[in-house]
């Protein structure tokens, strides 16, 4: 249970800090423990479901890309294709830099920034993403260069439809 509540809640946070005094006060071997880990668990658990565990900064990153996926909605459902796949691949970009930021990875290079794709390797190779969704940001980042580049023959409107959901949905599983 210790273990879980070091893996799961929030560095430095109350949830931490108890079940470690905890642990200290009565010995990690003690059974007396049992009670109060699972009670924090419980805590945790409930805090996590009333969406308490989201920082301020997520919330406002959360509420600025939502804004710029909005006005690519917009532009999709006026037939503007290709100028909504290169915002939605802006926000995509974007946030994946908030989750390099937001897991300690370096995200500049000799003060230059990184490419999305190098981005999206670390995240995965520090298990902050998923492998499933390491290989969609990497097909998302191939549709919005196309886009970027003049390369609008090679998606469909349908495609990018799917990119704009399919990113709505990645950065509500993966606040930065």
């Amino acid at each position: 249970m210790a273990a879980t509540i070091d893996r799961l809640a929030p560095e430095g946070s109350r949830y931490r800090k108890s079940a470690n005094a905890t642990l200290e006060k009565y010995g990690v071997t003690n059974t007396y423990n049992l009670q109060f880990l699972m009670g924090i668990l419980q805590a945790l658990k409930a805090d996590y479901e009333a969406g308490y565990l989201q920082s301020l900064e997520e919330l406002v990153h959360a509420d600025i890309f939502s804004d710029f996926l909005e006005m690519a909605g917009y532009l999709l459902s006026e037939g503007y294709k290709d100028p909504a796949a290169v915002l939605i691949g802006g926000v995509l970009e974007e946030h994946l830099r908030k989750l390099c930021d937001k897991n300690g990875i370096s995200k500049d290079v000799n003060n230059r920034p990184r490419k999305a794709d190098a981005l999206n390797a670390d995240l995965a190779g520090k298990n902050a993403l998923s492998k499933l969704d390491q290989k969609n940001v990497t097909a998302w980042l191939d549709l919005r260069n196309k886009a970027a580049h003049g390369r609008y023959t090679e998606y469909s409107r349908e495609q990018v439809e799917l990119f704009h959901q399919s990113v709505l949905d990645f950065l509500t599983r993966n606040p930065a």
